[in-house]
């Protein structure tokens, strides 16, 4: 594999170079990346899209306090490393050099590249047989969209200490969307899947057709559809994807960057009340196959599962080495970037909230008038308060306690911490999403997961049309 990195570059040159030129600051680090990925789009009966795409490059970065010097480049050479180095005489050398990252064997994940696992004509095959089954489920469904994504990056950490980490992350999603159409009127539904993992299991029938089903499903339902109601009311949140309204409304105010600089409303919080009794938000990036999971961080710092908030208490933040360095506390595993051409931020992997022990059952029957939230699409916060505008890809009317009709154009209008302190009942039902999240943060987008149990919020505001 050592081809794919160093084609104009011997490894040991490598760590050469990275101690050469980072030698004299506290922190930093010469990362180097392999990335091929791969994208077949089927779309109204057809294949539309067939891409493959592959980057190589490199990320030269020095710290000292909180100054960052950085520099990259798609040629991986030692005369373009040394163009970059010149940047770093930007950054003032320091006396001291923090120490290395803690040393890991685990694998959070396969070493199989998802690309070459499987050949160009058997996935062409899958996406036929998506859409053939999706317009015999049901004579409404007017237009299929089915979509196979895959990623495979090899990537190597090189400090001037002479640590030298690498891993190889794997990367596959399946998506599959259905507009349906009856009595004039069409409406959308979709499902994804995937993770860190090799695409195998995307292939069985029955996964792939359970995919379809949820789509559908979910378009179904819109189609019967009434306007939302709007006012403040209790909103039960279903299991799984909704917990992207964690990961949104709260989990970014628990970033490291964010709270060192006062700009989080938990900032200088930690050890204070800030969630209801019960509540318990987890940050996770050891577990196995998921799609925020990492075996080591981008700056070669061991994943971690870190407790964010414990029955409702602050207990920490997510740290990169830079913020926790700061802040005096450990990292936690959460420096995350892009790609090479990028410097790493603190950022969340797995992010949910732990499950209690109501049956969710019982849940729903203490709301006499309500919503109940199954599916979210887009939404906007504002990391600073908190506050947070989702819109529902599926949603319910709860009336005496059971549901009874699909509502339509529902919002949810809130404050995240203050939605923390009215959660009002846990189910015993947690679930994390079926492996589509991707978290946006300072430019950068990676992947991410998410999850909860079914929630009960006493009081929310929800936007509506009726």
């Amino acid at each position: 594999m050592d081809q794919l990195l160093y084609r104009d570059l011997a490894p040991d040159e490598a760590a050469r170079l990275a101690r050469h030129y980072l030698e004299t600051y506290e922190d930093g680090e010469l990362y180097l990346q392999f990335l091929a990925s791969e994208r077949l789009g089927f779309d109204d009966g057809r294949l539309k899209t067939a891409s493959f795409d592959v980057s190589r490059g490199f990320g030269l970065r020095a710290v000292v306090g909180e100054t960052t010097g950085f520099a990259h480049s798609s040629e991986v050479s030692a005369a373009a490393i040394a163009r970059a180095a010149e940047t770093l005489a930007l950054v003032k050398p320091s006396a001291r050099l923090a120490a290395a990252p803690q040393r890991t064997n685990a694998r959070r994940y396969t070493d199989q590249n998802p690309l070459a696992a499987v050949g160009f004509d058997r996935k062409v095959a899958l996406l036929q047989a998506i859409d053939a089954h999706a317009r015999a489920a049901d004579p409404r469904v007017v237009q299929v969209s089915a979509s196979l994504a895959a990623s495979w990056s090899l990537i190597d950490i090189i400090r001037p200490d002479g640590v030298w980490v690498r891993d190889i992350r794997p990367l596959v999603r399946l998506n599959v969307a259905i507009v349906a159409e009856a009595n004039g009127r069409r409406e959308s539904g979709s499902f994804g899947l995937g993770g860190r993992t090799g695409p195998e299991h995307l292939f069985e029938e029955s996964v792939w057709k359970d995919a379809v089903a949820q789509a559908l499903a979910q378009a179904l339902v819109n189609l019967e559809a009434q306007a939302a109601p709007a006012g403040e009311m209790p909103v039960v949140l279903a299991p799984g994807w909704p917990g992207i309204l964690l990961h949104e409304a709260v989990g970014h105010g628990l970033e490291g960057d964010f709270n060192r600089k006062g700009a989080s409303v938990f900032a200088g919080r930690v050890g204070e009340r800030v969630a209801a009794p019960g509540v318990t938000v987890i940050d996770d990036g050891t577990l196995e196959g998921r799609r925020g999971s990492l075996s080591v961080d981008d700056e070669g710092t061991p994943s971690a599962r870190t407790v964010l908030i414990e029955d409702g208490y602050l207990r920490g933040y997510m740290q990169d080495r830079l913020n926790a360095r700061l802040m005096g506390v450990p990292a936690t595993g959460n420096g995350r970037r892009e790609s090479y051409a990028h410097a790493p931020l603190p950022r969340m992997t797995n992010t949910f909230l732990a499950a209690g022990t109501e049956d969710p059952e019982a849940i729903l029957a203490r709301v006499e008038q309500g919503i109940y939230a199954k599916s979210f699409g887009g939404g906007q916060v504002d990391i600073v308060s908190g506050k947070f505008v989702f819109s529902c890809t599926e949603a319910w009317r709860i009336e005496k306690g059971r549901l009874t009709v699909p509502v339509k154009g529902a919002t949810l209008i809130g404050n995240g911490p203050e939605v923390m302190q009215r959660i009002a009942a846990i189910g015993n039902d947690l679930a994390l999403d079926p492996g589509i999240g991707t978290c946006g943060k300072g430019g950068q987008s990676v992947p991410a997961g998410v999850g909860q149990p079914t929630l009960l919020v006493d009081r929310l505001t929800v936007g509506g049309t009726a």
